[in-house]
């Protein structure tokens, strides 16, 4: 659990840091609690009134702030889940035809009853680490691995959980040069027809085509405070608008919340996060992530893989489709 004196002021987010003062007044408390001076009081008090304030704070979210949420600097990332949820992970690299991605990490687990591929977006917690995975952005040669990677695991009937969170694709020329668009439409060909059982998991920032290279799945999860959409809102903002004062308005109009997208028909189940958000406590969300996933290989890996193409097939179809009536 992130503790409220390990959040600087940098990585604090404007709404909660009233909340964040509050407890940070009750650490205090219980630092100067002593036999001879009981605060116990007081600190239940300052308790009750954190919990009512951040109860008021998280129910009433913009969309702008939940994507602020979705890209919060301590808000755990896929190495942490996986360490979190998965039992002797051996890690797979590189794509066998340019070189390894480290910002798709991708390898065999064991998940409670099942042995599946894990695979996702990993971002860096540093600069140093951020330059190495690219912030999240993958390569050609990333989501190449992935297909690789996911065809090795439907020879073997193993489930495929995929964690998504980027901000997109890369758009550097080398990427261009190297296929960047090709690649992401053969990842979501495989995908389209691979004969195991595939789960997706928005865990924080779903980013236009480079998150959907991992997203063609027969679920697909989002936890409640992360967001997936086609564009960023800042992108959104200045394409639409040529302002950045936008930003919020067009976070708005995306659409891009767990609430919206299952509402569209897109995403399939929120799963909530530890009160306050993910990065406040990951054992809490991945406990409650790990319920989910289980329920859904069940009632997944009982399907023949005819029948799980299919189902797959129709899922994306139907997605997009408005009927539209002439006014009375």
């Amino acid at each position: 659990m992130v503790e409220p004196a390990q959040l600087t002021d940098r990585n604090i987010l404007e709404f909660e840091r009233p909340i964040i003062d509050l407890e940070r007044k009750i650490s205090e408390l219980r630092g100067l609690s002593t036999e001879t001076v009981d605060f116990s009081s007081e600190i239940r008090k300052l308790e009750q009134k954190a919990r009512r304030l951040q109860k008021e704070v998280f129910a009433d979210l913009t969309a702008q702030q939940k994507v602020q949420l979705a890209r919060h600097p301590a808000r755990p990332y896929m190495n942490d889940y996986i360490q979190l949820l998965m039992d002797d992970f051996v890690e797979l690299h590189g794509d066998r035809s340019f070189r390894d991605d480290p910002a798709i990490v991708g390898g065999f687990a064991g998940f409670d009853e099942w042995e599946v591929l894990v695979l996702g977006h990993q971002k860096g917690r540093n600069t140093k680490d951020n330059m190495h995975r690219n912030f999240g952005m993958a390569r050609p040669e990333g989501y190449r691995k992935a297909t690789r990677l996911m065809r090795l695991a439907s020879r073997y009937r193993r489930p495929i959980i995929c964690f998504i969170d980027t901000p997109g694709a890369y758009p550097g020329l080398g990427a261009e040069e190297r296929g960047q668009a090709e690649a992401i439409a053969k990842a979501l060909q495989v995908m389209a027809s691979l004969e195991c059982p595939m789960i997706s998991i928005v865990i924080g920032e779903g980013g236009s085509g480079g998150a959907l290279a991992l997203g063609v799945t027969d679920r697909i999860l989002m936890l409640e405070y992360s967001i997936y959409s086609v564009i960023s809102p800042e992108g959104c903002a200045s394409i639409l608008w040529r302002d950045p004062a936008k930003v919020g308005e067009a976070a708005a109009q995306l659409k891009l919340t767990a609430p919206d997208l299952v509402s569209l028909g897109i995403c399939d189940e929120i799963i909530p996060e530890a009160a306050g958000g993910a990065h406040r406590n990951a054992a809490v969300t991945a406990a409650k992530l790990r319920a989910s996933i289980k329920h859904h290989l069940r009632e997944l890996c009982d399907l023949p893989p005819a029948e799980l193409i299919e189902q797959r097939y129709q899922k994306f179809r139907k997605m997009g489709r408005f009927i539209d009536s002439a006014p009375a």
